[in-house]
């Protein structure tokens, strides 16, 4: 192959992904392989993790991992078993592969060869001689001596002319964990690392490394590389964040309350409080110490409200059923407009989360469990309302093993032995990637799978510390290869640049989301992120066109914009079908 192996003028998005599980990898992989039309370079570590590949021998995992922290996992990539830790480098190029002399069929050991001269050029690059050992795949130093030792595992899946998995560089790994195993199955030859070898490079000079290799050889039609943050800190995340409660109630009274704390259209801090920890961990991300405390907001951000008789109605309704809207627990500027409309977004499993994210207002006291009546009393509250489209949200529940999965199954059943036309879509939390979990809900059949990506990946963990861009991605991937219509949601105006934002475009397009609302953040108490910025009209025109020039089918982009506005048109735009419930007799 030539220096730059994949043509075409695909551009090639490289994303450093941080620590991540590796089946929420393996669901973000597949999701990329099977619906992006661009090229990938996934680059991350994994907690301990053993990995075996399609015709592994499983008398290779010499002791129990669970004994040593590890999970044991079975993948579809080739090759034996292999480990893969904290310090070791993955990366997961998903790439369009050119055809065998001209043909359509790709050239796998081409392929292998181009990743491993990858390695062998980035360590070049490092200061370490690296080569190939004939007869072993991988890339070894100390190649033509007594000693050769394997520094750099490849591992591939070629599949309709994609490639999947990729490459586990050892960079300062613990190399303990590699005694546990039969490392690729080698018996007699010794595993090294960079650490090891004497180069003293740390994890994100590596990285840069690779990518300086994989742009020159893959990124013919363009290379954008954005990253997580790479130090996980508790100064990294807000006073709220770290549980100092939410601070005072920023901006003015603008509706009624729950009894609880108001709930208010204009949200912008009016007072003092913002911490000196909260700036300088802004600072740290590049990100301006934000608008002014007391800034007068635009025009362009100001709410009209409008508490007419079908607003009333609605929070009669709502107060008779004991139910809970995340219209008024997150403090939606738009609830006078859509509740005039008809339409409120219930949320389910109570109204006090697990998580602290650094932008929401909802209650995080510790959680009650489950209410046994609730899905009945939504499915009350949506015949009575006369509604054709439900939305259902919820906080998150990291205290229930199925993370409230079966609450979204229960309601969404509910509602349909109500009234069976009603669509329903389902605004989820990630519970916590748990495959069973989520599988509940899918196979419950909500018209949309709703989850939120909330911001750009370096702002992930400032933003929600108890979540994660791969982790998000990987439960819309999951989403989608179950058949579903899928949606997510970007708060903007939080410190992203505009290339960010086209980024994470790109990612939810990757994995085939069909609807994406983009709204501006508001900040609901002084203990909250601050604003960064106001987002123009015109900006959110902008990425309303390029998200849907890059094949979203809908993109509901505007200042007041939340993820369930006009969740019903923007179904409607996307053509969502309406799932008929079957009667079993």
């Amino acid at each position: 192959m030539a220096v730059t192996d994949v043509p075409g003028g695909r551009p090639l998005h490289v994303r450093w992904l941080g620590r991540v599980r590796y089946r929420d990898a393996l669901a973000l992989q597949h999701g990329l392989h099977r619906s992006s039309p661009d090229d990938h370079l996934l680059l991350m570590e994994h907690p301990h993790t053993y990995t075996l590949g399609v015709n592994a021998d499983r008398e290779h995992v010499l002791r129990d991992p669970a004994s040593v922290g590890a999970e044991l996992v079975q993948s579809d990539r080739g090759g034996d078993v292999t480990y893969h830790g904290p310090g070791h480098l993955v990366g997961y190029p998903i790439l369009h592969l050119p055809g065998k002399g001209g043909g359509t069929k790709p050239d796998t050991k081409a392929y292998v060869a181009a990743v491993e001269q990858l390695i062998i050029d980035t360590l070049g690059d490092l200061g370490l001689p690296a080569d190939r050992l004939p007869g072993y795949p991988g890339v070894w130093v100390g190649v033509g001596t007594d000693d050769p030792r394997k520094i750099c595992a490849i591992g591939i899946r070629v599949d309709r002319g994609r490639s999947l998995h990729g490459f586990g560089l050892n960079v300062d790994p613990d190399m303990a964990m590699f005694t546990h195993i039969v490392p690729c199955g080698i018996p007699d030859k010794a595993v090294t690392s960079l650490r090891a070898e004497g180069i003293d490079a740390s994890m994100a000079e590596v990285v840069d490394a690779v990518v300086a290799r994989a742009a020159q050889r893959w990124g013919a039609g363009g290379t954008d590389r954005h990253d997580v943050v790479w130090r996980h800190r508790d100064s990294d995340l807000a006073p709220f964040s770290l549980g100092a409660g939410p601070g005072e109630l920023a901006g003015k009274v603008a509706g009624p309350t729950r009894g609880r704390e108001p709930v208010g259209v204009d949200q912008q801090a009016v007072g003092e409080g913002t911490s000196v920890r909260l700036l300088g961990r802004l600072a740290e991300a590049g990100v301006p110490q934000g608008l002014a405390i007391g800034e007068r907001k635009p025009e362009w951000m100001r709410a009209k409200a409008r508490f007419g008789p079908e607003y009333l109605e609605i929070k009669k309704t709502m107060r008779e059923l004991d139910l809970a809207t995340v219209c008024e627990e997150a403090g939606c500027p738009n609830i006078s407009e859509c509740w005039g409309d008809g339409t409120a977004t219930f949320m389910i499993n109570g109204e006090r989360c697990t998580r602290a994210c650094g932008f929401c207002l909802v209650d995080t006291r510790h959680p009650e469990a489950p209410d046994p009546g609730e899905p009945e009393r939504v499915a009350e509250a949506v015949e009575r309302m006369g509604l054709r489209y439900a939305v259902l949200t919820t906080v998150a529940r990291d205290d229930l093993a199925d993370g409230g999965a079966g609450q979204f199954a229960a309601t969404i059943a509910a509602i349909r032995r109500r009234t069976p036309g009603v669509q329903v879509e389902c605004l989820i939390s990630d519970c916590k990637g748990d495959p069973a979990s989520l599988d509940v809900i899918f196979e419950a059949r909500p018209e949309v799978l709703n989850h939120n990506i909330e911001t750009v990946a370096r702002l992930q963990r400032a933003v929600r510390p108890s979540a994660g861009y791969a982790r998000s991605l990987s439960v819309l991937a999951r989403a989608k290869a179950a058949g579903l219509t899928t949606k997510s949601s970007i708060i903007v105006g939080m410190g992203e640049t505009f290339d960010e934002l086209v980024a994470t475009l790109a990612d939810l397009r990757g994995v085939g989301v069909d609807i994406v609302t983009i709204g501006q953040y508001l900040r609901p108490t002084t203990n909250h992120l601050p604003v960064a910025r106001w987002v123009t009209p015109d900006e959110f025109a902008q990425l309303k066109r390029i998200g849907e020039a890059m094949g979203i089918d809908h993109v509901e982009s505007g200042p007041l914009t939340r993820s369930s506005y006009h969740a019903r048109q923007a179904a409607d735009a996307a053509d969502v079908e309406t799932v008929v419930p079957i009667s079993l007799g």
